[in-house]
């Protein structure tokens, strides 16, 4: 079971047991990644808030405190953080980068544009939700997380994040309608 895995990886790291802390680094490095680069939608900018979670995290440890436990929950709660960091270091809103998921290999063209064009929409739409609400649609919709697992990274009750989806479910199809609208008239 996943949960056993990093309770015995976090005793171990808070032993600092290099093998646990590269095997937790290569478990959720890739995760994280690429959860940071589809809340900032920059390549180079998603390493660098990369590399400095998991600096935090080898920092926390060094320290005696880091997580007991719920090791995954610590570390998107963190990378939540860096980019929320980043964007009042950059005062502008996140940009997702949804293009790559919505395109397909085999596309043709037509199709790409077209979905390029509702990747542009659904990431503007996507602009005007709150932060509470970005955040509860990139970790349910994007990083496929259940809503007990989105309750526990963003540390609300799940009756919370469902009252979130749902409010940004909900703004995300007026809007889009609004652009639909806009774009026929």
């Amino acid at each position: 079971m996943v949960d056993d895995f990093e309770d015995r990886q976090l005793q171990r790291v808070r032993a600092f047991d290099k093998a646990a802390l590269a095997a937790i680094y290569d478990t959720f490095h890739p995760k994280i990644y690429g959860y940071i680069y589809r809340r900032v939608g920059d390549v180079e900018v998603s390493r660098d808030l990369t590399s400095e979670l998991f600096h935090r995290f080898l920092q926390t440890v060094k320290q005696g405190k880091g997580p007991e436990q719920q090791l995954k929950a610590w570390l998107y709660r963190a990378a939540h953080n860096i980019v929320i960091d980043h964007y009042r270091r950059q005062k502008h809103r996140n940009h997702l980068e949804l293009t790559d998921q919505l395109i397909g290999q085999d596309s043709k063209l037509e199709q790409i544009t077209e979905q390029q064009l509702l990747a542009q929409n659904l990431r503007k739409a996507i602009h005007t939700l709150t932060p509470d609400q970005q955040q509860v649609v990139t970790l349910k919709f994007l990083e496929g997380f259940s809503n007990s697992e989105v309750a526990e990274i963003l540390d609300k009750p799940v009756g919370a994040v469902k009252s979130l989806q749902y409010r940004a479910l909900h703004s995300l199809q007026r809007e889009l309608t609004v652009q639909k609208e806009q774009v026929l008239a």
